[in-house]
């Protein structure tokens, strides 16, 4: 008997496959979408650190092959507020309540655009050097104008309700 082996970065482990004239490539490929569908459920990756956080760290968690739009929102420190000079910025939280917000965020984010994929929400603790990034919001979804209000509608909330806190 001889096997197809197949590899993909979505499979868990190796899968193996009988060679014959009747798996045709349309088999094939709806074998593919099935195990990629079955590995990509919706998740939300929420992290508060104190070491600088990266874009594509952030923006590699919440591709997927369902989704065709990333939007992302990078919140950085700047070098000024109200005419003043700015070297960096510090943040301080509250852990355990601002994740739980945060989580709640992502749960609201579900239910007002239900195609959403996946949400990353990352924020800086500690001192942030100016032009560093404080926040950084990723989100996906099959089409632009989800990903982009949901992103909108994280950074907004995130500032209004979670308990962190410039110093």
């Amino acid at each position: 008997t001889c096997f197809l082996e197949i590899s993909s970065w979505s499979c868990r482990q190796e899968t193996r496959l009988p060679s014959s004239h009747q798996l045709v490539e349309a088999e094939f490929m709806q074998l593919l979408l099935a195990m990629d569908e079955s590995e990509d459920v919706p998740k939300d990756f929420i992290k508060l650190k104190s070491e600088k956080l990266s874009v594509d760290e952030v923006s590699e968690l919440v591709i997927s092959p369902n989704c065709g739009a990333v939007s992302l929102f990078i919140g950085t420190t700047r070098n000024n507020f109200e005419g003043k000079k700015v070297i960096h910025l510090e943040y301080e939280a509250y852990t355990s309540m601002a994740e739980m917000e945060i989580k709640k965020i992502c749960r609201d984010v579900r239910q007002k655009w239900p195609s959403v994929k996946h949400i990353a929400m990352h924020h800086r603790l500690g001192v942030v050097p100016i032009t560093e990034a404080s926040v950084i919001i990723a989100v996906s979804s099959p089409h632009r104008t989800e990903s982009l209000e949901a992103v909108m509608y994280c950074i907004n909330t995130l500032k209004a309700f979670v308990p962190i806190w410039k110093k």
